[in-house]
């Protein structure tokens, strides 16, 4: 049967860790030039999730896209986290999807059709659990397949959360458990339990949306979501955008199960060291750190969770409130105003 075809025998690397390397798209959009507008809210800048567009007063459109190979075996559930990874920019910003478009990849000549039409169901199914409208989209020829969304969304413009407004003094918060690059590579080498991977499955198959509503409901001005370039890259990113510094507690960090027991086994995904490598001049890591929990937090993940800064006088509340959709959400740090001779990050 085409629904039993295993989407991980085309790829080496799949998921947000086939993003090209975050130093050289550093480099290679460096002198691209954007045309301004006054009503171009957030653009690329900061580096921000999304790019915002305020149409009035009232209303301001979110605009992302997001696709990548495959993350797992069964095409159906490849769709569902690929839309929901796509879903996430949105969310992060604070708003809410409106319409997404299917961006679809797959050999026609080499795989039966049916596992194209398996991946475009999960898409679908997540869009309409998003509260969205799936509006059509557009097919190529290529291999290996590659599946994603074009995803418009509205915020008003007064309410837009960047990851450039954190402020000294609050909590970070994260909302997923870390380690779905290092299972995916682990269950590819035959080394993960097959509970500890589902589990990461699962947690790439949740939606971002309620994050984003209580987000808005107590306040947030700053998040991002946790994706290919780790978590040290996008809280490097929320810090610089912030000028500010973030310092993060390691072994507060949330990690899924086995994740930690594959680090030690010498389980790393190669996206884990290019992450480092664009981090670690900037980032000042505690000289007595788990190197597994170093790791950890440089692994590339997909479909992760919001990192998010919260004014400290509701964080506890929020923290509650997200641990009933998020169970592994946690407090992993604080913001603090930085120095001219302090580091954007610190990993203790």
């Amino acid at each position: 049967m085409s629904e039993s075809f295993d989407l991980l025998s085309t790829v080496e690397t799949g998921g947000c860790s086939a993003k090209l390397p975050a130093g050289e798209l550093e480099r290679l959009l460096k002198d691209i030039p954007i045309l301004p507008s006054p009503n171009l809210l957030v653009g690329a800048e900061t580096h921000d999730d999304a790019s915002v567009f305020r149409l009035d007063d009232e209303t301001a459109l979110i605009s992302t896209t997001d696709f990548f190979p495959p993350i797992c075996s069964d095409p159906f559930e490849f769709g569902q986290i690929a839309a929901v990874n796509s879903l996430s920019d949105v969310y992060a910003m604070g708003g809410r999807p409106l319409t997404a478009l299917n961006i679809l990849l797959f050999p026609s000549d080499r795989i039966d059709s049916g596992v194209m039409r398996q991946i475009l169901l999960g898409g679908a199914e997540t869009v309409k659990k998003a509260g969205a409208v799936l509006s059509g989209g557009h097919t190529l020829d290529d291999y290996p397949p590659k599946y994603g969304l074009a995803v418009t969304g509205v915020v008003h413009p007064d309410r837009i959360i960047r990851n450039s407004s954190a402020r000294p003094g609050e909590v970070l918060i994260l909302t997923k458990a870390l380690g779905t690059g290092v299972l995916v590579a682990g269950h590819r080498l035959g080394e993960a339990r097959e509970e500890d991977y589902r589990s990461a499955l699962e947690s790439m198959k949740l939606l971002n949306r309620e994050a984003a509503e209580l987000m808005q409901r107590y306040g947030v001005r700053a998040a991002t979501d946790v994706t290919g370039f780790s978590l040290l890259g996008h809280a490097l990113e929320m810090a610089q955008g912030s000028d500010l510094q973030l310092i993060i507690e390691s072994r507060q960090l949330p990690q899924l199960s086995g994740a930690y027991e594959l680090l030690e086994a010498g389980c790393i995904p190669g996206a884990a060291f290019r992450n480092l490598r664009y981090t670690e001049e900037r980032v000042d890591f505690s000289p007595g750190l788990d190197y597994n929990l170093k790791m950890l937090a440089a692994d590339a993940q997909t479909s992760g969770g919001i990192l998010l800064s919260a004014p400290a006088e509701k964080a506890e509340e929020l923290l509650a409130e997200l641990k009933k959709v998020y169970p592994a959400s946690v407090s992993i740090g604080e913001t603090k105003a930085k120095g001219t001779a302090e580091p954007y990050l610190s990993l203790l």
